[in-house]
């Protein structure tokens, strides 16, 4: 198989960004159906009002979107379910039931709490019933309980079958384990509609796969969070990813004799399966060592300018945090670390994976990657959410870091090239001295002179010893198309 592509084609990207994505009309249509009904929330009752969900079935389960205040367009699914591969009639039966539009309510005035609407239809011709019964001479100890009863079932037996029906789907929340199954069910869709509009018989197998891998990743996603299923969680998007390239590669297959190819370009001894293949074991780490910091001085020579979009393996990530301080009169404010501690299994993920992934393309060999590159790269930082958490891997490589878990170089760099290293690769930053109120522009110029010192540094750190990312490592995203 060839490498495989990190991001889906436009088409593709298509489904699930947002409600009813192939028709927009719908949405319109749900949203104001909820508007008028009231029961949207606002800022007066956003901890304790239910959000009313607009559900959308699909061939593989559902999402369940909320309906924002201010008339905005949600972005994460507030709900995902799924369905299990070869689903039977029933669990398709309570996928139609879970999906229903939510039931009318009405208060009791004083009283606590509220009714179905159908109840309360019910309790009045249960008691109109009962009434007529009575008058023909059927005992009242028979029609009393009858006409009581009748109610409370109609009110009490949806709830009842809500709860078998959820047991014949998995079911998924919160806006960490949506967006992951969401982005999983974009490409899912990809090869669902693919099989459903052609014979292939690798068409329909890979959407069973596709399915086999959605079923799993959200019974994961049930029992743990997305951090402690990173491994496995990141194996099966890798595999999504192959599956949707190989389909893209049997539909855009040139035809012959007025057919199309009808062998797709594979990858030997790889058979497709409901299971992703299994993380390769780590090389033993290279020995440790303590580097010293980086003291606050000049800005030496630049460094060389960017290379090819291809993944480098041996390339740093530097980023700035709130200083600390290991010993009396040392502070630390920056660190330098290798690219592939973002694959260790203590860092979050598949944040972390994805991180190193955006960050070992397009860079030569050696190249230093501040975090604000990656913001600048990522449209100022709106796209970091498609990308992952930063805050929260930065955090993580601390105290990796902290524990002695991988090697880093840490750093006590002075306040300007602190800023401009925490600056964009074209931004400038000016100071003033405050004595004699003259005032400086730093350019992008010395920002490449502040990481050219990082570098020889580094250089002289890893004499002998390159920097130790850690044990355990997963497998990088890149190399899902090789592996």
């Amino acid at each position: 198989m060839t490498d495989t592509p990190r991001t889906p084609p436009p088409t593709e990207a298509a489904h699930h960004e947002r409600p009813f994505a192939r028709d927009p009309r719908r949405w319109d249509r749900e949203r104001a159906r909820v508007l008028r009904s009231g029961q949207v929330p606002d800022s007066t009752c956003m901890a304790a009002c239910e959000p009313v969900l607009v559900y959308e079935r699909t061939r593989w389960g559902w999402l369940a979107w909320t309906v924002p205040s201010d008339g905005s367009t949600p972005e994460i699914p507030h709900q995902v379910g799924m369905l299990a591969p070869a689903a039977t009639g029933m669990q398709r039966l309570a996928l139609r039931w879970l999906t229903r539009r939510p039931a009318q309510r009405m208060a009791l005035g004083r009283v606590p709490g509220s009714l179905r609407f159908s109840a309360a239809a019910v309790a009045l011709i249960s008691l109109l019933t009962g009434r007529y019964a009575a008058s023909h001479g059927i005992p009242v100890d028979v029609v009393l309980p009858a006409t009581l009863l009748t109610p409370l079932l109609a009110e009490r037996l949806p709830d009842w079958l809500d709860a078998r029906a959820v047991e014949r789907v998995r079911v998924v929340e919160g806006d960490g384990p949506c967006r992951y199954l969401q982005r999983l069910a974009t490409l899912h869709t990809s090869l669902v509609e693919a099989a459903a509009d052609s014979d292939h018989c690798e068409l329909r197998r890979s959407a069973e796969v596709g399915q086999h891998l959605l079923w799993d990743a959200a019974g994961l996603l049930q029992t743990r969070d997305t951090r402690a299923a990173s491994v496995d969680l990141i194996a099966r998007e890798r595999l999504m990813f192959q599956l949707a390239h190989q389909v893209a590669q049997i539909l855009n297959a040139p035809a012959e004799d007025g057919t199309a190819a009808a062998n797709p370009v594979s990858a030997p001894g790889r058979p497709l399966g409901p299971y992703p293949p299994a993380a390769p074991p780590t090389t033993d780490p290279a020995p440790r060592y303590t580097p010293t910091p980086l003291q606050k001085g000049t800005f030496p020579m630049p460094q060389p300018g960017p290379s090819p979009a291809v993944p480098i393996p041996d390339v740093y990530f530097l980023f700035a945090h709130e200083p600390y301080y290991p010993a009396a009169a040392q502070e630390i404010n920056t660190t330098v670390v290798a690219a592939a501690s973002l694959l260790h299994p203590r860092v979050r993920q598949p944040d972390g994976a994805r991180i190193h992934d955006r960050l070992t393309r397009g860079r030569r060999p050696g190249e230093i990657v501040p975090l604000s590159t990656l913001t600048h790269e990522l449209d100022g930082g709106a796209r970091w959410p498609e990308v992952g958490d930063w805050e929260a891997v930065t955090e993580d490589l601390l105290q990796l870091i902290g524990d002695r878990d991988c090697d880093a170089l840490n750093l006590d760099l002075p306040d300007i090239a602190r800023a401009l290293v925490c600056a964009g690769p074209r931004s400038e930053v000016r100071a003033v001295d405050p004595k004699s109120g003259v005032h400086r522009v730093y350019r992008p110029a010395d920002r490449v002179e502040v990481l050219g010192q990082v570098g020889r540094q580094l250089a002289w750190a890893e004499a002998g010893s390159p920097l130790w990312p850690g044990d355990g490592l997963v497998l990088p995203l890149n190399s899902a198309g090789n592996s």
